[in-house]
């Protein structure tokens, strides 16, 4: 016969795997909102500013912001009442009652004291979307997730640091054509810091979505041949697809943050000041001029600008490259498949013990 101390163990494991969709019975209810209770509580009572104004004097806002406190209070241990809970008390299940109070009892606090009824809607929504954000971040394993990945960051690096070397000469000749062309030079130069920074952002999301895309396809080949268990829900597999997105983000960054790199140090090296003037480029809003065994190394703001562009091109080929090209794709899923094999092996069994208890 199994034991709660044994299930708990196992439910432990899931969680710590980034899988907590793993867990049967896994409800929004009690293991999501439960356990953001005391980030929604802090919110919560923050929001007692909601009933000041910038345009009265420093005692009216405290009297104000008291008052909104207390009208919060109030009103939530007026729900604990007709929950049958005790008036103080944080509720164990947040149901949709508890979190309608969460998102709309905050919001009248302007309204209540100073009519602003766009504020009402304003503060409705930012607490809809905390909710939403709590549900995806705590639900899916998010923080797991990345506690996960500090835990393992020496073995990714190790793993990441191998690939780049295998990687590198096709890697190189992609990415040298590029920079090596004065019209790419004159695109980034030119090009704000903040279109470079969105320009990342938006690599980032699109090879994002091209992963979630197909890596439910690796999932479902990956059960098949574990073969332990029932077959996964949706969700389960949703789950697995974010972790290894996840996991494969560290071994992109490293690989791009290597490019990157790399491309400082060798523009620094083979693009002068000459080659500047005649591509037309300007060093742009700084620039180090040092000399290395008597020869002038040029760095600047445009040179790290281009790399960086580089380096997010060569990012968004690798993505890709690890689920289409078959040497990175057998590289990055053998060690994951393995890892998720275990993991099945453990659902299955943690089944049969939930059955036995």
């Amino acid at each position: 016969m199994g034991t709660t101390a044994e299930l708990e163990r196992y439910e432990q494991r899931f969680r710590r795997a980034g899988l907590p969709l793993f867990i049967e019975d896994f409800s929004p209810t009690h293991d999501i909102f439960t356990r953001a209770a005391p980030l929604l509580v802090l919110v919560f009572l923050a929001e007692m500013l909601g009933a000041t104004s910038l345009e009265w004097d420093w005692w009216q806002n405290l009297l104000a912001a008291i008052g909104g406190l207390l009208a919060l209070i109030a009103g939530f241990g007026l729900l604990n009442g007709l929950r049958g809970r005790p008036f103080g008390s944080l509720p164990t299940r947040f149901g949709t009652p508890e979190l309608a109070v969460f998102v709309l009892l905050p919001a009248l606090l302007p309204v209540v004291t100073q009519g602003q009824v766009k504020q009402f809607f304003g503060v409705a929504f930012g607490n809809l979307l905390l909710v939403g954000l709590v549900y995806v971040v705590v639900g899916y394993g998010f923080i797991a997730t990345v506690v996960w990945g500090v835990r393992q960051l020496a073995r990714e690096l190790a793993n990441s640091v191998a690939s780049f070397v295998r990687a590198l000469p096709l890697l190189l000749v992609f990415s040298l054509v590029l920079f090596m062309t004065a019209d790419m030079w004159q695109v980034f130069a030119w090009m704000p810091a903040a279109f470079i920074v969105f320009s990342v952002i938006a690599f980032t999301l699109l090879s994002t979505v091209f992963l979630l895309i197909r890596l439910p396809l690796e999932v479902d080949a990956i059960e098949r041949t574990a073969g332990s268990g029932p077959p996964l829900s949706r969700s389960q597999r949703f789950n697995v697809s974010v972790s290894l997105v996840i996991r494969q983000w560290m071994q992109v960054l490293v690989v791009s943050a290597g490019v990157g790199l790399f491309f400082v140090a060798f523009g620094m090296l083979a693009i002068s000041e000459h080659i500047y003037r005649q591509w037309g480029v300007d060093a742009g809003s700084w620039s180090y001029h040092v000399e290395l065994l008597n020869h002038p190394l040029v760095l600047s703001a445009s040179l790290i600008k281009v790399a960086v562009g580089i380096a997010n091109f060569t990012g968004l080929y690798y993505s890709i490259a690890l689920l289409t090209d078959s040497t990175y794709r057998t590289e990055f899923l053998d060690h994951v498949s393995n890892e998720l094999r275990e993991l099945f092996t453990a659902r299955a069994e943690y089944l049969e013990l939930r059955r036995t208890t």
